[in-house]
């Protein structure tokens, strides 16, 4: 006798078509069949060890997170209730070119204290890996959630070429090609960059098309942070796009907002572009987080030449006045790339954590707001955070248009990612509430997508983009990472203010068929396991 069968459910089975009323029976991990109510009138219902009434509740594919920054999290706290409530049952981690595999003894000490404010320093993590097969290893020892990996070219780049602000040698350029061949043979899905993060933001677009032509021989995909959302997004938008049609590699535009002023009003231009090189051949997705302010570090804010040469050469740069006074004055007046070319408005940095308890008072108010009570300019204030910090402070960056957010989640290539950092006392509320956030406000309170479109958009597409032939959709024989929700109550419970809390109307996750989230708690099971791709090269395979 079969494991389990979910009784009288409201299937939305992820491909978008209308729901219907079915019993799906579970075993051994998978969906082992699916009974709809028409055709079992008169018949006897399948039976299983358990059974669960799903009357009132919606059953779709567990959400994939396109854009998650879990990558030390799943190993520091494996419960992961952050995600697992919200039913998401697979993340994509490596992301925005910063990860820790690959990496060596120097440069694993140097993303560790890079993106410390995304992840913490990880005092508490033994890391005993160095390749991208190794860190995937380690997640597979268990955690709540399923978890795929990028490449991070930024790391890539630390690893061949160092911080250095200038172009890679063919010896170097050879070095990264291979240790990006070695990460999509070890089961990485694709490449990330971080274009507006050094040290992946020095390279060229020659040599991230060379690296994306390795990425698309594995059939995988790139995955850019691209060079600004601020002035010039429109041209970074084009330069993606061009760039993965010449590599002829898979593109999955990261994070696919239009900030600032600038760009108010702007994405049905974006859409156009898209739509235009949809209509030509290429093959384009995207994600984002249905909110409006972005998450980053303090730090990122910098000008690309004040990050030149790694965290230690930036405190020291920040020490010197004259210097100081050169990235307030490129900051300020000019717009640095680290803030999109767009000068910045202190007002709408508001700092959402600091690895230093003793700086806790900054938390949770713009720059602005602490210089005006500290009776100092913003740039003194923020430089005091950077420099006492050590670089870990997060921050908030209130630039979003809701109208842009909404009409880039309609879009048909349209997934959904968290971009979620855990860290900090106030971190953004999208790391607990996005998929929630999607389904009760833009699904059920604006209409802004019908149900079966909105859970198409967190499952099936995002399942396609991974090359993961039996996720993404309630079908026999396919994985029963599953969810059930109550589409009248389901909402994200993470505000600004409390952005920890866990979202309501999600009584039921299962990963690999297993109970995570069972009756609204969180249960003891650590179903998840690293999901590779093959690491058979596409070009192996022709004739």
């Amino acid at each position: 006798m079969e494991e389990l069968v979910i009784r009288d459910a409201d299937v939305v089975d992820g491909s978008g078509a209308p729901s219907y009323r079915a019993d799906v029976v579970v075993d051994g991990g998978r969906i082992v069949s699916i009974v709809r109510e028409a055709a079992a009138a008169g018949c006897q219902r399948p039976k299983a060890r358990r059974e669960l009434d799903a009357e009132g509740l919606v059953l779709s594919p567990g959400f994939i997170d396109m854009h998650a920054h879990s990558d030390l999290a799943l190993l520091r706290d494996p419960d992961h209730s952050a995600k697992a409530a919200q039913g998401v049952t697979l993340e994509v981690l490596g992301q925005d070119g910063l990860s820790y595999a690959p990496v060596d003894d120097r440069t694993l000490a140097e993303v560790r204290r890079a993106i410390t404010g995304w992840n913490g320093y990880g005092d508490d993590i033994d890391f005993d890996w160095r390749s991208v097969g190794e860190y995937l290893d380690r997640l597979d020892r268990g955690m709540a959630v399923n978890a795929a990996y990028l490449i991070p070219q930024g790391t890539v780049r630390m690893l061949a070429v160092g911080w250095e602000d200038r172009e890679a040698t063919p010896q170097e350029l050879d070095r990264m090609r291979q240790l990006v061949a070695e990460g999509m043979e070890q089961g990485a899905v694709g490449m990330s960059s971080g274009l507006t993060y050094t040290p992946g933001m020095y390279a060229k677009d020659a040599e991230l098309t060379e690296l994306c032509r390795v990425v698309a021989e594995y059939d995988g995909y790139y995955c850019p942070h691209h060079r600004s959302y601020g002035a010039g997004a429109l041209e970074a938008y084009e330069e993606m796009v061009a760039l993965t049609r010449e590599a002829g590699c898979s593109l999955h535009l990261a994070h696919a907002t239009m900030n600032f002023g600038v760009n108010e009003g702007r994405a049905p231009e974006l859409l156009s572009l898209l739509d235009e090189a949809l209509a030509s051949g290429a093959d384009i997705s995207l994600d984002t987080y249905p909110y409006t302010p972005g998450c980053t570090t303090l730090v990122a804010m910098l000008p690309s030449w004040a990050s030149e040469g790694g965290p230690e050469a930036i405190l020291e740069r920040l020490a010197d006045p004259g210097t100081s006074e050169r990235i307030r004055h490129h900051m300020e007046v000019i717009g640095a790339d680290g803030c999109h070319g767009v000068p910045i408005e202190w007002d709408t940095i508001e700092i959402s954590g600091v690895t230093d308890p003793a700086l806790d008072e900054f938390v949770g108010r713009s720059v602005r707001e602490s210089a005006e009570l500290r009776g100092e300019t913003p740039w003194t204030t923020a430089r005091h955070l950077l420099r006492t910090d050590r670089l870990g402070s997060t921050i908030l960056q209130h630039v979003g248009h809701e109208e842009n957010v909404r009409q880039i989640m309609r879009h048909p290539v349209h997934t959904g990612g968290s971009d979620g950092i855990l860290r900090g006392s106030k971190p953004h509320p999208r790391a607990y509430g996005t998929f929630p956030q999607y389904l009760g406000r833009y699904v059920r309170e604006l209409g802004v997508l019908s149900l079966e479109e909105c859970v198409a958009h967190l499952t099936s597409r995002p399942a396609a983009r991974l090359r993961l032939p039996d996720r993404g959709l309630v079908r026999e024989g396919h994985r029963a990472d599953l969810v059930l929700f109550d589409p009248e109550t389901v909402a994200a419970g993470a505000t600004y203010e409390n952005p920890r809390t866990l979202p309501t109307g999600i009584p039921h996750v299962l990963v690999d068929g297993r109970f995570v989230i069972e009756d609204g708690r969180r249960t003891d099971v650590l179903a998840g396991r690293a999901v590779r791709r093959s690491p058979v090269r596409r070009s192996a395979t022709r004739p």
